[in-house]
């Protein structure tokens, strides 16, 4: 069976027709999506009867939670007073705009999806805010996949697509306890994997194409799809809705803004 995975749409209309019209002509069986429906772009509620109207799994993602729980639930930092002051007014615009049941069926979407040996989140399994980088440690990564009791993890919200294939190996875990001798524990790992979809409205790659992911369930084959669409048309709408400059600008380079913290795993980056 051939799978479609789409991540971060952000209300991004334009690249999810043009994501959904390559999906259809890779002749995939069944699409899951990541959550994030919702922040940045200018159409969350289109983006949602869509996607509810082709009845796609779909987990919650980091913007979903917030807009349902109120900005920042998860309690994270800015990177900057300047790109705090842009998150607040992107959420307040969302949450002014989008329809009583667009928010009632992002309340309702679960934390991950489970297929066969595969787990489907937006963050990671721990929070849909964390971010699964590739130059995570390999031992946490690893954590990561076996948490769920999947061989295969797909997450987003790094806007990044990639696939991180975490191979067999041996480890030694040692116990330590009060008043008890020292124990070690070896076990072998199986092979893991960890396949990042990058995303359909808000790609960080640096290009303005929309990305996704095809993965072929019988080869275990992964293809990382790229696809062009008119991305000038949602800048346009960004700046017509009165959301901030900024997100048609860097939606038009397939860039993050330069203001950085240092440490991006533990910043939420509006």
């Amino acid at each position: 069976m051939k799978l479609a995975v789409i991540s971060c749409i952000h209300g991004n209309y334009e690249a999810l027709n043009a994501v959904l019209s390559d999906i259809d002509d890779q002749q995939a069986d069944q699409i899951y999506c990541l959550g994030d429906l919702v922040g940045y772009g200018p159409h969350p509620n289109a983006v949602v009867e869509m996607i509810r109207s082709l009845d796609i799994p779909t987990c919650q993602g980091c913007w979903d939670e917030d807009i349902v729980e109120g900005l920042n639930a998860c309690e994270c930092s800015y990177p900057s007073q300047l790109a705090e002051k842009r998150g607040r007014l992107a959420h307040e615009w969302t949450n002014q705009t989008i329809h009583p049941e667009v928010r009632d069926y992002l309340a309702k979407l679960p934390m991950s999806l489970q297929r066969d040996n595969l787990c489907f989140v937006h963050g990671s399994p721990n929070s849909q805010h964390e971010y699964l980088l590739p130059s995570m440690d390999n031992f946490a990564a690893l954590e990561r996949v076996f948490a769920t009791g999947a061989d295969t993890l797909f997450c987003g919200h790094t806007h990044v697509p990639y696939v991180r294939r975490l191979e067999q190996g041996h480890l030694s875990v040692r116990v330590h306890q009060p008043n008890h001798p020292d124990t070690t524990h070896q076990f072998t790992t199986p092979v893991k994997q960890i396949i990042n979809a990058g995303s359909v409205g808000e790609p960080r790659h640096g290009r303005p194409n929309a990305t996704y992911v095809i993965y072929d369930t019988d080869t275990a084959q992964v293809a990382l799809r790229e696809v062009p669409y008119d991305y000038q048309r949602t800048c346009a709408a960004i700046i017509e809705q009165g959301l901030p400059p900024i997100f048609a600008w860097r939606l038009a380079q397939g860039l993050e803004f330069a203001e950085r913290a240092d440490d991006p795993g533990h910043v939420c980056q509006r």
